[in-house]
């Protein structure tokens, strides 16, 4: 199959030129969908890619060609939810230029009104900014939309999210009737298509379709952790790193600030990053994550948009995303460029469900794992400390002459011993880290459960093992560990089969609850829910009489 290239999707030479120069080989699928299209007259356009697929060059490229000769209009504008991004895309389209045309404008909040009212009377051809401040300039006369011919909605899910839907439409309504409206969405919820029906006439869909970069790049792991043990879990995976360098995504402000402040406090270079926080902070933040004075960046999806950072090691999703889409486009942080990285989620047992949603998602190579244990990561650090040591060829001379007087006075071994322990000492102590609950999902890749039945219902291992094989048609052999109490029992059951089962013995009349089992241990005593397993009905616990149920809920 003969592979595609820019020359063959009509671009001229001086924009392949350009392309040669920044060392693109070949166009990305996204690419490959929306450029020739944007090279001619058309409908206004759809494109669902996620982030990494190339979309800034799929619609800069094609408004770099058509708008090269100056009208002393604006011709396109291009709207994104954040300051960052506005600089970033902004930068790249003016890297695709062979000359100075198109001029271009970036504006955007918290930054002078003066300087970009100066770019704006100077005259640029193609503007990118946030909603207000786009806003701020059609109110000041400083921006003239009446010949535009391209609007650009680029992070359009992220804009909705952000609350910026009335000020984009309001936006719309600046425009020229000419306009050609090209939305780019990672995703593409309710609140976009109902933009598309009311504001956009004629349009085409196009979606690029190719396998998440995640899948490929990206080692993707989930650990099963309690809510209480997260930081626990957290802190052990970087220090079993040689290097950690990563994203740790949360789901609201709060989370953002109070992990980042947690980790703080264990002596990690982090910060928080979120929507809610000045731009000037927002900058200083980055720059100092894209120095790497800061590892860990703990971030909100929306305040992660936009946010470009080679060589990330490492994405941990401190909780599942809202949705697949989201998880993907969160894992694509990491395993960028043809460089390695990985993805770790943190899934609380009352998650669980809910991660059968991002297994396809994430693709085969979604695997479950064990938060790394005390002596492991011990024994890294001490790797580490040993490597450090070792690479140290020349010593000032006051370390040797106090070596020397340590020497005189305690052995060779004690003296670095106790050296290393002074130095050291509080980075190798295990009491550092504190015990981790054990999973109820074992690494073999099977799940316990709980069944609210047992020896006083007419349980046994083998009515068992048949329900939950007429459930889920489960063959016998992978149905295991079964333990039968008085009023409850337990079983094992592939990872992949839980889920089949604890649905279908919701939806079937007459079968016990079916749940995950806690971590603790099989034979813990009480009333757990006596039920009613479809095998007799359970007797009053102070009657005796069959058919009613205890007071005890599941």
């Amino acid at each position: 199959m003969e592979r595609l290239s820019f020359a063959s999707l009509g671009l001229k030479p001086d924009t392949l030129s350009a392309i040669e120069r920044k060392g693109f080989e070949e166009p990305t699928p996204i690419q490959a969908l929306t450029i020739p299209r944007l090279l001619t007259d058309g409908p206004d356009l759809i494109a669902r890619a996620r982030t990494g697929t190339g979309k800034t060059a799929a619609f800069g490229l094609p408004l770099v060609e058509r708008l090269s000769t100056p009208t002393g209009k604006v011709g396109a504008l291009v709207l994104v939810p954040t300051r960052e991004l506005a600089l970033q895309v902004a930068g790249e389209i003016v890297s695709l230029r062979s000359g100075e045309r198109p001029r271009i404008a970036p504006v955007y909040g918290g930054a002078s009104m003066g300087e970009q009212l100066r770019r704006l009377a100077a005259g640029v051809d193609i503007v990118v900014g946030t909603p207000g401040r786009v806003l701020d300039h059609l109110a000041r006369g400083s921006l003239d939309l009446s010949a535009l011919r391209f609007l650009v909605l680029d992070e359009a899910d992220e804009m909705l999210d952000m609350g910026f839907i009335e000020d984009i439409e309001a936006i719309m309504e600046a425009c020229g009737p000419e306009r050609r409206v090209v939305l780019f969405s990672a995703t593409m919820p309710a609140g976009i298509v109902q933009v598309a029906r009311r504001r956009l006439g004629k349009y085409e869909l196009v979606e690029d379709e190719s396998k998440a970069v995640a899948t490929e790049l990206a080692e993707q792991v989930w650990l099963e952790v309690r809510e209480g043990d997260k930081l626990e879990a957290l802190c052990r995976i970087i220090d079993a790193e040689e290097e950690f360098f990563g994203i740790v995504f949360t789901a609201t402000r709060v989370d953002a600030e109070r992990v980042a402040k947690a980790l703080e406090e264990r002596g990690y270079e982090s910060d928080a990053l979120h929507g809610e926080i000045t731009q000037d902070r927002r900058e200083r933040i980055l720059s100092r994550f894209r120095e790497r004075r800061i590892s860990v960046l703990v971030a909100t999806d929306v305040a992660a948009r936009g946010i470009d950072v080679e060589r990330i090691t490492h994405v941990i999703n401190w909780t599942l995303p809202h949705d697949p889409e989201a998880y993907v486009h969160r894992v694509g942080r990491t395993g960028r460029a043809g460089n390695a990285g990985t993805a770790i989620t943190f899934v609380t047992p009352e998650e669980y469900r809910k991660l059968f949603r991002f297994k396809h998602a994430a693709g085969s190579g979604f695997k479950k794992g064990a938060v790394p244990a005390i002596a492991e990561v011990i024994g890294a650090k001490r790797e580490r400390l040993k490597a450090r040591v070792l690479a140290r060829t020349e010593t000032p001379e006051l370390w040797l002459e106090l070596a020397d007087e340590l020497l005189a006075r305690l052995s060779p071994r004690e003296a670095l011993a106790a050296a290393l322990f002074e130095s050291f000492g509080s980075e190798l102590d295990p009491a550092r880290y504190r015990e981790i609950q054990e999973s109820s999902v074992d690494a073999a890749g099977t799940v316990r459960l709980f069944v609210g039945a047992g020896k006083r219902d007419g349980a046994t291992p083998r009515r068992l093992a048949e329900m939950v094989k007429r459930l889920a048609g489960l063959p016998d052999r992978l149905v295991g560990g079964i333990e039968v109490y008085e009023n409850f029992s337990f079983l094992t059951v592939p990872f992949e089969a839980a889920e089949r089962v604890i649905a279908a013995a919701r939806r079937q009349g007459g079968l016990p609850p079916v749940r995950l089992a806690t971590p603790r241990a099989s034979g813990e005593r009480g009333r757990a829910g006596a039920g009613r397993p479809g095998l007799r009905k359970p007797r009053n616990a102070k009657s005796g009489e069959p058919g009613k149920r205890s007071g005890t809920r599941d």
